[in-house]
């Protein structure tokens, strides 16, 4: 028997615990069976799927769930208390017929005896899940739910940051979303509510004034209903994608140039190099990057305006790593170069949201690449300073150069398809460790390939040229060795990433 003190000391304790937390006493017949659970604690922070709280308190389990009795955790409930063992449910089904009550939620249930009771933690997994799912498909930056009961709106912050909003004034109201809504787009928006009262998924790229400007947001939203259909509430997920729009934009006016315009072949070349500085502009100095200098390289093709799918992307990670890459998209002209800003937007956003393994990023690229129907290689690699690790990942793409001490050799080449040849590929991470002023070089084939072929072979030239600048490196080895590479090829554009490992 438990003491009412201690029972309101644990009533005390859950009722500000941040978590679903209740705290259970069986009921018990004059021969010890347990014939039932009574909930003489409940956290306070977190409500049920009913939207109840502390208020379930002196409730017997059999009749606020009935659902659950003599099922798998009502046994769970059972063990746990006859051995005393700890016990944990995953990915626990409950399904409830009522009105007004998500019809089916999915739950990690960890169960403790505590007290001559047991102490039930339930986690939910099924709108996180969806959440994430839809983030990943989007490379979204925030997520929002709108309960149609009771009006109230959650946000992620990363919504926050979209609509330039203070956290402390919380999420816009349905007023405000509507103020904020281009004029022009408030079709779509009618449109989109139209398409979830049908019970599908919309999907939308609508303009808002958010902050001094106006953005592009693409919202994939769906209703989550009870067991009769009715709508409780709507879950969202926003992706920022004015700079692709706006490239989408300069591409389309570019291509408009190309088509009504008899220009000299020096205007092709400019109007290239315009095109190719509007998605990825190229820095004329060497990136300082934690442990790694990276110089990077772009020379179009010199022969005529044959815009490439070439691109890069170098960049700090959270957690201190580094992450580079290089990629070339099948083919040339304008169709390229838009593939090209296409796989460039999409990898810098799945790094925003936290996936950074290079194969779990070829993976989302090749599915990318298989859905716009285009083909292309690439290489991931993400460089831990601290350990001097370098996890990298290839798709159809020539493995980095690796100089150290006048000597240069590709690193060990794991398998990887080409992107977009198979939607299913999978691909594998090597891991090599780098050493202090070790050079590695990222290519493209502009660099290595020629029609005419060349003696000694292009690719002997420029490993020569690292072996020789990796016997002696100092300060200005990245920038020389660069510029020395900078031989731009006849029919094809050339990309390069020089890297060196910092002492």
């Amino acid at each position: 028997m438990v003491d009412d003190a201690v029972a309101d000391a644990v009533r005390d304790i859950l009722a500000v615990v941040p978590a679903g937390c209740s705290w259970l006493l069986p009921v018990t017949v004059p021969d010890g069976t347990v014939v039932d659970f009574r909930i003489a604690a409940a956290s306070g922070e977190t409500q049920d799927i009913y939207r109840r709280g502390v208020d379930r308190v002196d409730e017997l389990l059999s009749e606020i769930y009935p659902s659950i009795v003599g099922g798998p955790l009502w046994r769970t409930y059972l063990d746990v208390l006859r051995t005393g063992v700890p016990d944990e449910l995953t990915d626990f089904r409950y399904e409830e017929k009522r009105a007004g009550v998500v019809a089916r939620s999915l739950f990690d249930v960890s169960v403790h005896r505590v007290l001559d009771g047991l102490l039930v933690w339930w986690q939910r997994l099924d709108e996180h899940q969806r959440r994430m799912e839809k983030t990943e498909l989007l490379g979204s930056l925030g997520w929002a739910e709108y309960d149609l009961l009771t009006g109230v709106s959650e946000w992620s912050p990363g919504m926050y940051r979209i609509f330039e909003r203070d956290p402390a004034l919380g999420p816009l109201s349905r007023a405000e979303q509507s103020a904020a809504l281009f004029a022009d787009d408030r079709g779509l928006s009618e449109a989109a509510w139209q398409t979830l009262d049908s019970g599908s998924t919309s999907d939308v790229t609508m303009r808002f004034h958010a902050g001094a400007g106006v953005k592009y947001l693409r919202v994939l939203s769906d209703a989550v209903s009870d067991a009769q259909g009715n709508p409780l509430k709507i879950n969202a997920v926003l992706q920022d994608v004015t700079a692709r729009e706006s490239s989408r934009s300069a591409i389309e006016r570019l291509s408009d140039q190309l088509r009504t315009r008899e220009i000299t072949a020096l205007a092709e070349h400019r109007l290239a190099a315009q095109l190719q500085n509007l998605i990825q502009p190229v820095p004329r100095t060497p990136l300082p990057l934690p442990g790694l200098e990276v110089m990077v390289g772009y020379l179009p093709a010199e022969s005529a305006v044959r815009v490439g799918g070439d691109w890069y992307h170098a960049q700090e990670l959270p957690d201190g790593r580094v992450v580079v890459a290089i990629g070339d998209v099948a083919g040339h002209g304008l169709g390229a170069a838009n593939g090209m800003a296409h796989l460039r937007f999409a990898l810098i956003a799945w790094l925003s949201i936290g996936i950074h393994d290079p194969d779990a990023l070829l993976t989302h690229l090749n599915r990318l690449c298989t859905q716009m129907r285009i083909t292309g290689t690439a290489v991931i690699g993400v460089y831990d300073p601290r350990s001097g690790v370098f996890a990298w990942a290839r798709a159809g793409h020539a493995p980095p150069l690796l100089a150290r001490g006048g000597a240069t050799a590709p690193l060990e080449l794991p398998p990887g398809m080409l992107l977009g040849a198979d939607d299913g590929a999978a691909y594998e991470i090597r891991t090599p460790r780098l050493e202090r002023d070790d050079l590695l070089l990222l290519y493209t084939d502009g660099l290595v390939e020629r029609r005419s072929g060349s003696d000694p072979p292009l690719l002997t030239q420029v490993s020569d040229a690292l072996a020789a600048a990796s016997a002696a490196v100092d300060d200005k080895t990245v920038g020389l060795l660069s510029l020395r590479l900078g031989n731009p090829s006849p029919d094809d554009d050339t990309c390069t990433l020089t890297v060196r490992v910092l002492p």
